[in-house]
């Protein structure tokens, strides 16, 4: 079962009900912010945070019962306090005592869980920095050496290497079926693009395999993006993507690439090169520029498709954001595109993509 029922939904209602209340949090805060994502709500209070995930399953994830919300939960914690260790704190039982009331305290039955953080400063995140064009390249560098340390921590095992590979093929085909949907309008603008990533997987294989082989694809963060990095002293990286490990499989220079790809959107290139200087200097192995450039064209395409699928959701959030934003990312991944080969009888358009 995707998604969830009605009854879930309901319990769910209930439960953001009372976390949305000052008065849930025993006299700790005067406001809580409540924000939806796709998988959770998160509670942002004067000095702390909480997130509820919801019941949900889908075919990457599941969270439909509460001993599995328990245990991504705490996944949740472990694995971020590997790059926000100041940050996560505990998971936190939510209870419905006898009398039916919802409580953050110790008495009652468990109905749910939720991870606990301290709250960052929302203008010091990296995109929220970027906009406002003061980031400094030694806070960048600081950032680098923190995740090049991190990976060069992580254990490298070749079976898992391959599982990498079968994910990026797997997710390029998700790419394709999504976003030459009819309805989305979008084939004639991303079919050369989709064609190239597919010819490079093919034809760079065995660089990949090489790189495996070498035990470079490690168990990263998953995620990597500008507003999961907060430009405090000492960086804090949240947001590892805990869910599903096999999507947290990735080749180092790949994820970099993904920070920096989503910098180059905000309009910060220079962020992307200074991070992969960083990692050759401390961890070497750098891909040539053909690898490095299907890197960047796969996430481009993925951020694209993630984008263009909001227009599926129910409810529908910000319908008009979605597809003006994918036909960014597929013009960001032509041009990632541009020094790999095409696939065989094809020819590269220079087609001007447009926002509508």
């Amino acid at each position: 079962m995707f998604g969830f029922n009605g009854a879930s939904m309901s319990d769910l209602t209930e439960k953001v009900q009372f976390l949305s209340e000052p008065g849930s949090y025993a006299g700790t805060t005067e406001h809580v912010e409540a924000h939806e994502t796709h998988m959770s709500w998160v509670f942002m209070t004067d000095r702390r945070v909480y997130k509820l995930k919801k019941p949900v399953s889908y075919p990457f994830l599941d969270f439909s019962t509460l001993k599995k919300r328990q245990f991504y939960c705490q996944e949740e914690i472990r694995l971020n306090r590997q790059l926000a260790s100041r940050t996560y704190i505990a998971t936190v039982a939510l209870r419905r005592t006898r009398s039916g009331r919802l409580t953050l305290s110790n008495k009652g039955r468990v109905i749910d869980w939720l991870v606990e953080m301290r709250r960052l400063p929302a203008d010091q995140m990296l995109d929220a920095r970027i906009r406002r064009g003061h980031v400094k390249p030694d806070e960048i560098c600081t950032v680098g050496e923190l995740l090049a340390a991190f990976y060069a921590g992580r254990s490298q095992n070749p079976v898992e290497g391959y599982a990498y590979v079968r994910h990026l093929e797997t997710e390029q085909a998700i790419n394709r079926s999504i976003l030459q949907r009819c309805e989305f309008g979008l084939s004639d603008l991303v079919t050369d693009a989709l064609d190239t990533v597919n010819q490079a997987l093919i034809s760079l294989g065995p660089l990949l395999r090489e790189r495996i082989a070498r035990g470079i694809i490690v168990e990263g963060h998953g995620d990597l993006r500008p507003e999961h990095v907060c430009l405090t002293d000492p960086p804090q990286i949240i947001d590892c993507l805990e869910f599903n490990r096999a999507m947290r499989i990735i080749d180092p220079y790949d994820e970099v690439t993904y920070l920096g790809l989503e910098c180059d959107m905000l309009d910060a290139p220079w962020i992307r090169p200074l991070l992969r200087k960083i990692l050759e200097e401390k961890l070497g192995d750098r891909p040539n520029a053909q690898l490095l450039a299907l890197y960047g064209g796969f996430r481009a395409l993925l951020r694209a498709r993630l984008c263009i699928s909001h227009l599926l959701d129910s409810p529908l959030r910000n319908p008009e954001k979605w597809r003006p934003l994918a036909v960014r990312y597929i013009s960001a991944a032509e041009k990632e595109c541009l020094i790999l080969p095409r696939a065989v009888g094809t020819t590269r358009r220079s087609t001007k993509l447009r926002a509508t």
